[in-house]
């Protein structure tokens, strides 16, 4: 893995504020980064409280919000050509290979995407 850094999937930070110790001592220590697209997907979650809002708006403070530039742009179109991946997980992805930080999720659709450094968390 390089270093303390890494890239978390949306499920992963849901998982964190669910208060899973699995995922909470996985991350201890760790520089967290996230997609733009996963700070979205966390504020879109259905009759959000204001108290989870300040939750979240917490968390991600302490977190380095990757934007979606123009090289991430280039690889998503080359990550969306090769593989049958949904277009925010393809921005999620190529954002993590575009920094070369290894990318943690539940989710397995990201395992064909060879040139992601998958950390596959399981339930």
């Amino acid at each position: 893995m390089n270093g303390n850094r890494i890239v978390c999937d949306t499920n992963v930070l849901i998982h964190l504020l669910g208060k899973n110790d699995v995922v909470r001592n996985f991350l201890r220590g760790k520089e967290i980064s996230l997609s733009v697209i996963t700070e979205l997907e966390l504020y879109a979650k259905q009759n959000l409280t204001e108290r989870e809002e300040k939750i979240i708006d917490t968390m991600i403070d302490c977190c380095f919000v990757i934007e979606l530039t123009q090289p991430i742009k280039q690889i998503v179109k080359e990550i969306r050509k090769t593989h049958k991946i949904k277009l925010p997980d393809a921005i999620i992805a190529a954002s993590a290979i575009y920094y070369d930080i290894p990318f943690i999720t539940f989710d397995s659709d990201f395992k064909n995407i060879d040139e992601l450094e998958l950390v596959l968390m399981k339930n």
